[in-house]
This record gives structure tokens, sequence and C-alpha cells, in this order.
């Protein structure tokens, strides 16, 4: 407000002084003062008010026109005008703007026609309609940079939103990945431990080899469990701080040792692996995140195995098919070949949607579902349990090296 009356201030002292100011110029009256002090002065509210003040600025400014018609220097207090329309432009949409200058400048020419009657095609009316077609396209153009910039920084507090939005994602997946390997790698573990605590306890007076042997088993599983843990955590850390370890995650070359972990608990484990007819096992490729996954499917079924079922016999079948690799993990006794066909029949009828177990079986799932593959679980017919997952796998290559 301050600038705009300075603005006011110094239109109004230069109409005066380019009038009034010559010794052989005409005295100013009270009544022409009046006019260029409203004319001018009410530009200091242009921006609140713009278009009441454009009015009364236009009022004013062709009143000091009349009572000065002997004058020709008058015509600077047209400026006043102008600078409003200018802030009427900038203030309200182009098509209303384009209006009111219109309307402004052809109020300006008729009314000049009246009091001048040869000059309605003269200098003055030109360039009164050359200045206010410049004051609405100046006026348009702020307009128009303001509403630019005003979309460019919501664009960009959008796209920070959005950034924002996108990093809690995948924070938030990350920590659930986290969580699930920490169940998979320490609730297996974890489970060992509890069972070989639990022999350790029933053989420590009869049998104090066999219970030493199996707290043995218990140190082992637990420096397993927080080795895996550190690795997990480790993931966490954040840049400048301790290096995260460089151990290679577990994957199908380390079946061996998690085998021989459950074995030395005590269960019963055997198991096979094979390649359909127009496939081969050597040619089989399995990806990192294949290869990780199918560890850890293997790992939640004989944990859960060795929680619910810890002296039923386990059988754990790896199956290369042409583009897949096919995971199964029987608990329970052996199956005939024709339980075996009405299970599988059922599982292609989808008649076992419904997944059987806790959050392992589902964190599982999730996983296998994220590669693109597929897992069902669930009880056999004949009173056993089975889990088996569909992995895909990549074109024939290199051979993978996996003995069980």
């Amino acid at each position: 407000m301050r600038v705009d009356l300075v603005i006011g201030i110094v239109v109004g002292l230069v109409v005066l002084a380019t009038t009034h100011g010559s010794p052989t110029a005409i005295p100013v009256e009270p009544a022409a003062l009046t006019a260029v002090i409203v004319a001018c002065g009410s530009l200091a509210l242009r921006r609140r008010h713009p278009l009441t003040v454009f009015l009364v600025s236009s009022v004013a400014a062709e009143g000091y026109l009349v009572l000065n018609h002997s004058s020709t220097n008058g015509t600077l207090i047209l400026t006043a005008p102008l600078i409003a329309l200018y802030t009427v432009a900038e203030s309200q949409v182009r098509r209303r703007a384009l209006i009111i200058g219109v309307l402004a400048v052809l109020a300006f020419a008729g009314l000049h026609m009246l009091v001048k009657p040869a000059s309605w095609l003269g200098v003055e009316n030109l360039a009164l309609a050359a200045l206010g077609g410049l004051a609405v396209a100046a006026g348009d153009g702020a307009r128009s940079r303001r509403e630019y910039l005003a979309e460019v920084e919501a664009r960009a507090e959008r796209a920070e939103q959005a950034r924002e939005a996108e990093a809690l994602r995948r924070v938030t997946e990350e920590r659930l990945r986290i969580a699930r390997d920490l169940h998979d790698a320490v609730g297996h573990q974890l489970a060992l431990i509890t069972v070989q605590a639990g022999v350790a306890a029933h053989l420590l007076d009869s049998q104090p080899a066999r219970a030493r042997e199996a707290l043995g088993n218990v140190r082992s599983a637990g420096r397993t469990a927080l080795a895996e843990l550190s690795d997990t955590i480790g993931l966490l850390r954040r840049p400048g701080e301790l290096v995260a370890p460089l151990d290679p995650l577990p994957g199908l070359s380390g079946l061996p040792e998690l085998l021989a972990s459950h074995r030395a608990a005590g269960q019963s484990i055997d198991t096979s692996v094979s390649a359909a007819p127009d496939t081969s096992i050597v040619e089989a490729v399995v990806s990192v995140p294949i290869d990780l996954t199918a560890y850890r499917v293997v790992q939640e079924a004989l944990t859960n195995a060795c929680k619910h079922a810890p002296s039923a016999p386990v059988h754990v079948a790896l199956l290369y098919e042409p583009g897949a690799l096919r995971i199964r993990i029987d608990n329970g006794p052996p199956q005939s070949p024709a339980a075996d066909h009405a299970y599988q029949t059922a599982r292609a009828q989808h008649v076992d949607r419904v997944e059987v177990g806790g959050l392992g079986l589902v964190g599982m799932r999730e996983r296998v579902l994220a590669l693109g593959g597929s897992l069902v679980s669930g009880p056999r017919p004949d009173g056993g349990f089975r889990v088996e997952a569909v992995l895909p796998i990549g074109a024939p290559v290199v051979d993978r090296g996996v003995g069980l």
C-alpha cells in the first residue's frame, strides 16, 4: 500500500508540474486539484479494490480533463487510470480484463469526442487506445506469470509429497521383508533349540552323553541364529556405521547343512532331486532371489514339521521342470501313488485354496507370489501335511551344483 501511495503522489506531482508549473500556464483551480488528488490518491487502494479504484480514477481523470480543456498537457492525468487498468487486468481473468479494457478505451474516446469533437481520430485518442491495450496486455502477462509460478510451486510440492510417500512405502516394504527374514532365520533356529533343549532335559539323568550332544546342538543353533540375526540387522545400519556382513545369503547350496541340523535334532528326513524329461538339473538356471526363496521355503517347512510333528518322517523333493522349480515337502508317512494323484487333482481344481498354518506360511507365500510363483499348503488326504511351491527359473545355462 505504501508503494502504491508513493506512485500516486509521483503521478499527481508530475501532472501538476507539467500542466500548471510553468509561468505561462493556467493556475490550478480547487476543483481541478481535487480531481488530481482523487485520481492519483485512489491508486493507494488499487490492489485491494482494483475495479472500484479504476472507476473512481477514470471519472476523476476525465473530470480534470474537462476542467482543463484549454490545456494540452493535462492528458498525463490518464496515467492514473491506466495504472488502475493494469491492476484490473492483473487481478481478473483474461476475457473479463479484455472487456473492461475495451470498454474503458471506448469510454475515454467517447468523452474526448464530446469535449473536443474535432479530435476523435486525433493523436490523443490513438495514444490512449494504444496505452490502454498495453496496460491490459501487461496486466494479463503479469497475471499469467503469477499463475504459472503458482502452478510450478504446486507441482513441486506434489512431487515432493509423492517422493515422500514413495520413500515411506519402500521403507515399509523393506521392514516387512526384514521381518520375514528374521522370522525365517531366527524362528528356524529357535525351533531347533527348543527341541534339543527338551531332548537334553529328558536324557540328562539317564543318558548324559546324548544330553551333552543335544546341548552342543543347542549351542550350535544359537550361534547360527545370532549370526543370521546380525546379518539381517546389518541391513539397517546407516552409512558410516559398521560395515554390513559380506557373507553370501543362504541358497540351495546350503540345503545340506540345513538338513544336517534337523537330522541332528532327531528328525527323519529323506530327499530327492530330479528333473522332468525335457529339462536337466545341470542346465537349470536359478537367480539369486529364487535361490534364497527356495531355501526359505524348505527352511520354514522343516521348522513347522519340527514344531508340530517332530517324530514324523519328512521328505524333501526338488523337481526341475521347463522354466520352473517345484519344491515339495511332505511331513508324514510316504503317500501312495493313488493318494498322491488324488491330491494333485484336488490341487489342480483349486480345492485347497485355504492356506493352513501360521504367519510363517503366510510370509512364505508372499515371498513366492512376489517372484511370480505359486504356493499351496495343507493337510494331505492320508493325514500328513504338504507344502508345495513352484518358482520360475531362467533358461538353461549353468550347473547350480545342488546336492542333497
